[in-house]
């Protein structure tokens, strides 16, 4: 038998989404620091990393990525935080998590695959170079 989650906690898991949405960075280390877990995964499996890249926030990628947030972790379709920021066209967001250790041959499809699929020969010589 599971418990049903607390409310509390659901709203602040929310809460914390929400700030990697919009890219605040500084509320972001805030609560990681104070102890809400870097890695925290939404329904789907987004990361707060995930999250943030996706939405274009390369200071908030780098403050997850700081505190040891996984620069690789899939979300449920297995795609990674580099290769949403490739299919968005985030260079400063793919430029942090390359940074911080993303490797462009993770997930399905990777960032390589992905960037392959749009003709984005710049970030293709970019993940061969690294």
């Amino acid at each position: 038998m599971s418990e049903a989650p607390d409310p509390e906690v659901v709203e602040l898991a929310s809460k914390v989404f929400d700030l990697a949405r919009h890219g605040d960075a500084e509320a972001l280390a805030a609560y990681v620091d104070a102890g809400v877990p870097v890695n925290l995964t939404n329904d789907r499996g987004d990361s707060l990393v995930m999250l943030a890249a996706y939405h274009g926030h390369p200071e908030a990628v780098t403050a997850l990525l700081a505190r040891g947030g996984d620069a690789d972790r899939a979300n449920d379709r297995g795609q990674t935080p580099l290769a949403g920021a490739v299919f968005k066209g985030e260079r400063a967001v793919i430029d942090a998590l390359l940074k911080g250790g993303a490797d462009p041959e993770a997930g399905t499809p990777s960032a390589v695959d992905t960037a392959r699929m749009f003709g984005k020969t710049d970030l293709l010589e970019l993940f061969a170079h690294g």
